[in-house]
């Protein structure tokens, strides 16, 4: 190449500007795309065992098609230091992917996929939706994806559990959008007199949750059911709901119709706990406000303050916004349903 040619090349900026976006976006999200995918189908886990060679790895993977393929992809993840690779066997090559591989990150490393998975691509995609009119719907999610990475503030939500739940008296609970199961799991161990309905909108949710319920023996305290809370009924009332990471999946005009629909499913002097991630958080939560925003079901995400106003206005009393995350506009919000007043008198017969 003539000194002149790159001289040009440099003074035009094309370059230099490649090269930057190169290293602070394009690598980057080369290797958060590799992760995703090497978690999804199970090769970060088969070499958390150990260095596997091309053949055995792919065995493991269920590939049987054109083997190269696999190690054209390996030696990929090997140039974005995620992999290592010695006399044609791989291995975990970075930090991130050994943690990644990990069972303890999983809730961790499903956050990431739900970033490549759902965030980018609505960034990506929000001007051509707006062009076209089209929008997002339920089927462009994965419900145990989001169910998994939700877990990454369960300490939060269990603390928030925790200041709510009568410990020493039979306790009558519905979880609305019950994910895993997980917190359902936490409630019953805090009072051992406690049963719960346990509910979520889709179905493929709604099975691992009883398969989840029944391998930790509780199928007689909890049972789960796929189900619209929005038809749901109940004549012997509960004493506590739990609405978890859920609301903006209800549209913002509908939200206080749907808690006092909410509240009349609780028998007097029962509470609601609801936590969700408020407007003004991190870009990840930002992110999943505009996810929603596209959506053809949900709203965005709730304004604090709207949202215990939204409470009051179904009814609720004794309305208490608390922030979980220090920091962050991550809240648990408390409501009681009315208890009938000591005075009141029978009205006639």
């Amino acid at each position: 190449m003539k000194f002149s040619t790159l001289t040009k090349a440099n003074a035009a900026g094309s370059i230099p500007l490649l090269l930057s976006l190169a290293r602070s976006f394009v690598t980057p999200l080369y290797r958060a795309n590799f992760l995703v995918a090497a978690l999804d189908k199970g090769v970060l886990q088969q070499l958390s065992v150990g260095p596997r060679d091309v053949d055995t790895l792919a065995d493991a993977l269920g590939i049987t098609g054109d083997r190269q393929l696999l190690r054209a992809w390996l030696d990929l993840g090997v140039r974005f230091g995620e992999l290592k690779v010695s006399n044609g066997r791989y291995r975990l090559g970075s930090r991130r992917a050994k943690a990644l591989a990990r069972p303890r990150n999983d809730s961790v490393a499903a956050a990431l996929e739900e970033v490549v998975r759902f965030h980018v691509p609505v960034l990506l995609n929000a001007p051509a939706m707006m062009q076209s009119g089209t929008r997002l719907s339920m089927s462009d999610q994965d419900g145990s994806i989001i169910a998994r990475s939700s877990r990454i503030v369960e300490p939060f939500l269990e603390e928030a559990a925790e200041r709510v739940l009568p410990r020493n008296v039979p306790v009558r609970l519905l979880e609305i959008g019950c994910g895993s199961g997980v917190y359902v799991r936490h409630a019953a161990s805090l009072n051992p007199q406690l049963t719960a309905l346990a509910i979520d909108y889709q179905a493929d949710v709604a099975g691992v949750a009883a398969a989840n319920v029944a391998d930790w023996g509780l199928a007689q305290r909890v049972e789960v059911r796929q189900a619209d809370v929005r038809e749901l009924t109940s004549v012997e009332g509960f004493d506590l709901i739990t609405m978890h990471n859920n609301i903006y999946y209800f549209d913002k005009q509908e939200r206080t119709d749907l808690l006092e629909h909410v509240r009349s499913l609780l028998k007097p002097g029962g509470q609601l706990l609801l936590t969700t991630a408020c407007k003004g958080g991190n870009l990840s939560t930002e992110v999943l406000g505009l996810w929603f925003e596209f959506a053809d079901f949900g709203g965005p995400l709730p304004d604090s303050g709207e949202l215990a106003a939204q409470m009051q206005d179904a009814g609720f009393v004794e309305v208490e916004v608390r922030r979980l995350i220090p920091g962050e506009q991550f809240c648990s919000f408390v409501g009681s349903s009315p208890s009938p007043h000591p005075d009141a008198q029978e009205p006639p017969s």
